[in-house]
């Protein structure tokens, strides 16, 4: 079977393409910024001392991580309008991924707590800090610097899941592909273009994560 490359219809959409990979940073940032929103207010939850605020966030997690992210966005999306709550694509997409990624955040940044020794809580609460500061200062930077490279590899995963948000015509790469697609029929060039762009996204924010980790998580050089 003979088969005829033409880039032309992507090279016509890449104006179109480039713009829809700025809306999918769009989409992973900000449901990033929430995810780490949702794990940090989540672990300090876990923690509590009332017994049905923790089964709360434990059910959260369990529920969250045992059911597909194709399942949740479509349930804010299809679901909520049916009580009133209306959003548009390009929002629900955020809080799904912020709510999916924010469930498996929870249970990273749980386990980076977890490894800080009680004796350094116990030090903060001798020097007279409270728990919010004890956990601040003494517990999260630490806590964040061990589970760092855990976290940027989930939040790599959740830029490429922002690629299920088209099933809602949320404006990002894989939406704008496949309407190049059905216009063009150029399966193999759109989606070979798109794979590349997907790469070269998700090495980006592995070059954005390590800055971050160099300028704010290195241990200091003695």
């Amino acid at each position: 079977m003979n088969y005829t490359l033409d880039f032309a219809p992507v090279i016509e959409g890449l104006p179109n393409l480039l713009a829809a990979c700025l809306g999918t940073f769009t989409l992973a940032i900000c449901g990033m910024i929430l995810a780490v929103i949702i794990g940090i207010g989540g672990v300090v939850l876990r923690q509590s001392t009332l017994a049905p605020v923790r089964w709360l966030v434990i059910g959260f997690v369990e529920l969250i991580r045992n059911t597909p992210f194709l399942v949740q966005i479509f349930f804010i999306y299809f679901a909520l309008p049916l009580i009133g709550v209306r959003l548009d694509p390009t929002p629900t997409a955020i809080i799904a991924l912020g709510i999916n990624g924010g469930a498996y955040a929870i249970e990273i940044i749980r386990g980076g707590v977890q490894s800080i020794s009680k004796g350094q809580m116990e030090a903060g609460l001798a020097l007279g800090l409270h728990k919010a500061q004890v956990f601040r200062l003494i517990i999260l930077k630490p806590a964040l610097r061990a589970i760092f490279p855990s976290l940027t590899s989930q939040f790599v995963l959740l830029t490429l899941t922002t690629s299920i948000a088209s099933a809602i015509s949320a404006y990002e790469l894989t939406s704008v592909s496949q309407r190049i697609e059905s216009d063009s029929f150029r399966s193999f060039e759109v989606y070979f273009t798109v794979t590349v762009f997907y790469l070269v996204i998700s090495w980006l924010m592995m070059r954005l994560f390590a800055f971050f980790s160099a300028r704010y998580f290195a241990y200091p050089v003695k």
